[in-house]
C-alpha cells in the first residue's frame, strides 16, 4: 500500500520531490502512512491549493525533502480532509506536524516562507539517531474517526 500512496502522490498536480514525499487523500491513508514510517521522523504539511503561502513554500520544502531522504514527508490537502484537519487543530495554512513512532506528535506549528528556518530547526531537534522504543502509537490522544474517546491513563500524583 505504501507504494500506491507514493505513486498516487507523484501523479497528482505538482510533481513530488522524491519517494519520501507522500500525498495522502484520506484519514485512512494518513494513519497508514504514519504506521509505515515506524520510528522515522515524519513531517506532515497541511496545505491548500488556493493558499499563496503554501505555494511559495513548496519549492523550498521539496529541496528539504531531497536533502533528508531518511525523513518521511506527508502532504495533506486541507480541502480534501477538512474533518481530520479540524480534529488535528489545523486552523491556518501552511501548518506542520512532526511525528516519531511511539512518541506520537512531537511538535506542531504554522510556518511561512519567511520563517522556514523554524522547520530546519525542528528537523535538527527531532531527527536524531535512536533505538526502537516499541510499536508506533499514532497521532497521540486524537481520535481521527471520532468512534470512541481516547483511552487516558489516570494522572499520577507526585510525592512531596
Amino acid at each position: 500500500m505504501q507504494l500506491s500512496l507514493r505513486m498516487r502522490g507523484q501523479s497528482g498536480g505538482k510533481k513530488n520531490a522524491g519517494p519520501n514525499m507522500i500525498d495522502v487523500h484520506s484519514t485512512e491513508e494518513f494513519i497508514h502512512a504514519l504506521k509505515e514510517a515506524g520510528d522515522k521522523l515524519v513531517i506532515v504539511e497541511f496545505y491548500g491549493t488556493w493558499c499563496a503561502s503554501c505555494r511559495a513554500l513548496y519549492p523550498k520544502l521539496c529541496k528539504t525533502v531531497q536533502e533528508n531522504p531518511d525523513i518521511v514527508f506527508i502532504k495533506v490537502n486541507f480541502d480534501e480532509n477538512k474533518p481530520m484537519c479540524k480534529r488535528l487543530n489545523v486552523r491556518v495554512l501552511p501548518y506542520f506536524h512532526f511525528y516519531r513512532g511511539a512518541d506520537g506528535l512531537l511538535e506542531s506549528f504554522s510556518c511561512s516562507l519567511a520563517k522556514f528556518q523554524k522547520i530546519k530547526d525542528a528537523i535538527a531537534i527531532h531527527n536524531t539517531n535512536r533505538c526502537s522504543i516499541g510499536p508506533p502509537i499514532g497521532v497521540g490522544e486524537v481520535d481521527l474517526f471520532e468512534s470512541s474517546p481516547p483511552q487516558q491513563q489516570p494522572a499520577e500524583a507526585g510525592s512531596r
